[in-house]
């Protein structure tokens, strides 16, 4: 029987982006893949699980799986939620979290039920991404959907920010089936990694409306990496400035990709739904 057999769980959401939060610091060890998707594939959906568990170099550590079982190493809008949880158990205003993507660093924003995450610094490089094949430059790599001469989405621009991920420039983001290209590009061998597919808008100098496909878990009303990426992106080609609102289905997020050392500093709301216990029987089928 699994160790997470009636362990408590919370249901949250960063502007719609279901996060399933397990605490780990009574000593229960982590779900495995398997038990991850066991979970969701038993009605308790999230688009991302996140554990807290205790760190030696951080005030928390987390890990991270998508619906599918999958493990990654960052995910914007959980670290948000898992860093309210803790601030509020706490009393304090700032926190670090460790992740398979390095320490993040969050704080209360002014507004209540509002964080700030500083997600560290974008990676470029084509084998940082990373790339199947060498790209000098990122901004805009050679794939594409559809026939040569007039393809439906093209030259998307590449960028790790904890995880891999490719933003298509489009002038109408619901003119495109997303649902129906997403797994196609996810899974292209360009992406060794598999990637975290965007279609973006950019609608002000400071604004981005974006639609996600998000790696391992699908359709998403908010990715908050997803955000990041598209905001920096956006400076890089000079389509906006470095402050931009970008605005998701579920809602907007405020990104700030400063210029003093390039961390990029995401702000947005999370949101409580319920807690429970897991039940024994969502377990029985699951392989260790």
């Amino acid at each position: 029987m699994s160790a997470l057999a009636n362990h408590a769980f919370v249901k949250m959401n960063g502007l719609g982006n279901e996060i399933l939060v397990v605490d780990l610091r009574d000593g229960a060890p982590a779900p495995t893949g398997p038990e991850a998707k066991a979970i969701h594939d038993s009605g308790l959906t999230f688009d991302q699980l996140m554990t807290i568990e205790p760190a030696r170099d951080a005030d928390i550590a987390t890990r991270i799986f998508n619906n599918d079982g999958s493990e990654v190493s960052a995910c914007g809008n959980g670290t948000r939620c898992i860093a309210w949880l803790v601030m509020q158990e706490t009393g304090t205003s700032k926190m670090t979290i460790r992740t398979r993507a390095g320490i993040l660093t969050a704080a209360a924003g002014s507004a209540p039920k509002t964080i700030t995450v500083d997600m560290g610094a974008p990676k470029f490089g084509w084998q940082d991404i990373p790339l199947a094949e060498e790209f000098r430059d990122t901004r805009a790599i050679e794939l594409q959907i559809g026939p040569i001469d007039a393809p439906v989405l093209h030259s998307p621009s590449a960028v790790n920010v904890g995880n891999p991920h490719a933003i298509f420039w489009v002038d109408d983001v619901n003119a495109h089936d997303l649902g129906r290209f997403g797994p196609l590009l996810e899974n292209h061998p360009i992406f060794p990694e598999r990637a975290n597919i965007s279609l973006a808008q950019v609608t002000a100098p400071d604004a981005i409306t974006l639609k996600v496909w998000e790696r391992g878990a699908g359709l998403t009303l908010a990715c908050g990496t997803a955000a990041c990426a598209a905001a920096v992106a956006a400076a890089r080609t000079k389509r906006t400035g470095r402050s931009v609102n970008v605005t998701l289905p579920g809602g907007p997020l405020h990104i700030h990709w400063r210029e003093s050392d390039d961390h990029i500093l995401m702000t947005g709301p999370v949101e409580t739904e319920f807690e429970g216990t897991f039940d024994p029987a969502v377990f029985s089928g699951s392989a260790a």
